[in-house]
């Protein structure tokens, strides 16, 4: 299958010539030396980060497409390899950038624009944007998706927000409004009461030390949704995380279920939703990469409750770990393989960015 896959993909690139393509990433185990003055971290700080292995993978499928491929990696690496050798024709970046602060995600592009290096994925501006929870949430909603009602909380004081806090429906969701990969998403921090409420806030704040979000938590499917391709781009397909065993209180795909996710979940991809919810998610989905600016590819969450798509949150940088990957598992569920799914990414970037000509 793979083997097809890839004989495949070689013939439909015929007409694109070779290309020096690098890769940007961030390792885990290497954010103390990637970020040295970086606070203290919170015990999921290298969450979002790829192993070597993903990373191999991914350089392993651009190889298998004709392109030579150089390990750029982040930070001060990254910067001496653009400088002090040839650069690269195309960029393949999945660096997350060290640290907490909400623009991280936008330093390698921002470095990229500035050198004149062609790269895959959104701009700066988008995924700076789409990492700040409360502005993507804005931009959404502008455009007519829907989303569960929200608040944020400033320094970790409710009273910052009390207001939209009163008007919030219970139960309510508390994560930190500047992370991604579920970071700071736990079982606990699902909250009923305004104890509960108060207790984590406090201690997303004190792990995180940034805004916290708490939102009206949505009882429906959890949907996870992957869009990709350039003019036009196109859903690649619904996947919804259905819990193993049944629940006594309502499914959370929380970081504990992600580590655990062979015996917590079951991925149902393609989701089996009605015609009509099928639709109503696709074009929530192709609404939101419209109003976040997004490009080549990106995966969006969706909670589905009495036929009405609410927008959680976008990641434009989705995890690519070639078994544990979401976009990967919903792809395969489609009958895309890992090779093909890394080839329209980079597709999509070349026919945007002309990189092959």
């Amino acid at each position: 299958m793979e083997c097809g896959v890839r004989l495949r993909l070689k013939h439909e690139l015929q007409g694109t010539r070779r290309l020096k393509i690098g890769l940007t990433y961030n390792v885990k185990g290497g954010a103390a030396a990637e970020s040295p003055n970086a606070p203290g971290l919170a015990a999921d700080a290298e969450e979002e980060f790829d192993s070597q292995e993903t990373i191999d993978s991914i350089a392993d499928a651009i190889r298998s497409l004709g392109h030579d491929v150089e390990l750029l990696g982040d930070g001060e690496t990254l910067l001496r390899k653009l400088l002090d050798r040839p650069r690269p024709e195309l960029v393949v970046n999945i660096a997350e950038g060290a640290g907490s602060g909400r623009c991280r995600e936008a330093r390698v592009p921002a470095v990229l624009e500035m050198l004149g290096i062609a790269y895959t994925g959104s701009d700066p501006l988008t995924l700076a944007a789409t990492l700040d929870k409360d502005c993507a949430k804005r931009l959404v909603q502008a455009s007519g998706v829907s989303t569960p009602a929200w608040a944020l909380i400033e320094n970790g004081e409710l009273d910052s927000a009390q207001e939209r806090l009163a008007s919030l429906p219970w139960p309510a969701f508390v994560k930190p409004a500047f992370e991604g990969s579920s970071k700071g998403v736990l079982a606990q921090s699902l909250v009923r009461t305004r104890e509960e409420l108060a207790d984590s806030v406090e201690r997303a704040y004190r792990a995180y030390r940034q805004p916290i979000m708490v939102e009206e938590f949505i009882d429906g499917d959890e949907l996870t949704v992957g869009v990709v391709g350039h003019r036009p781009q196109h859903v690649l397909g619904i996947m919804r995380v259905l819990p193993q065993q049944k629940q006594s209180s309502p499914f959370v795909y929380s970081l504990e279920v992600k580590r655990d996710w062979e015996r917590q979940v079951r991925y149902e991809s393609p989701a089996q939703l009605s015609p009509a919810d099928t639709a109503a998610v696709e074009r929530a989905a192709l609404a939101a990469w419209r109003a976040l600016g997004c490009r080549d590819v990106s995966r969006f969450d969706f909670r589905l409750r009495d036929g009405v798509p609410y927008f959680l949150e976008v990641n434009p940088l989705p995890g690519l770990s070639p078994k544990t990957g979401d976009l990967v598992i919903l792809a395969r569920g489609y009958g895309v393989e890992y090779s093909e799914l890394i080839s329209r990414i980079l597709n999509a970037a070349i026919e945007r960015t002309g990189a092959s000509t």
